[in-house]
């Protein structure tokens, strides 16, 4: 179904129950792009410092990022990832529960590129994880992988 198939996703998401139904409805959405999963905002933030430097560690082309984190808040993430050079291209969805207006206006202050709500509803998840797929996995143009061209 993705026809970017080999671009990774970094999922960034302390809930078992909702990475495992996020990972469920993925397979059910036949997406073959290879997942990495990081529990807390520190291990992120190491992942994608090993992913700039050593190169063991793929490059991920999106970023689904929980705010609610132990440690090292989504918030302090996306921050630090907008502000490093080397990876602010790297497009950031947040994904969580909160539907608090100043999350919201201060992720996209931030340069979130987009806003998910984790729905309760089973149907609505589907949904919302659908449309994540269709966009960022399927449609989207990722950044390239090399140094952009600066003028």
């Amino acid at each position: 179904m993705s026809s970017q198939s080999n671009c990774p996703l970094l999922v960034v998401e302390d809930s078992n129950e909702d990475f495992k139904m996020l990972q469920r409805l993925m397979r059910r959405m036949e997406v073959q792009n290879p997942i990495y999963r990081c529990t807390s905002g520190d291990d992120a933030l190491e992942f994608l410092a090993d992913a700039q430097t050593s190169g063991n560690t793929p490059r991920p082309s999106v970023i689904l990022l929980d705010l609610n984190l132990p440690g090292i808040d989504g918030r302090n993430v996306l921050e630090q990832l907008k502000q490093n050079q080397d990876l602010k291209e790297i497009p950031i969805v947040i994904f969580t529960t909160s539907s608090n207006p100043q999350d919201i206006t201060f992720c996209y202050r931030q340069g979130a590129n987009g806003y998910l709500i984790k729905p309760m509803d089973a149907d609505e998840l589907k949904k919302t994880v659908q449309a994540f797929v269709e966009f960022w996995l399927e449609s989207n143009t990722p950044p390239s992988k090399e140094r952009p061209f600066v003028v």
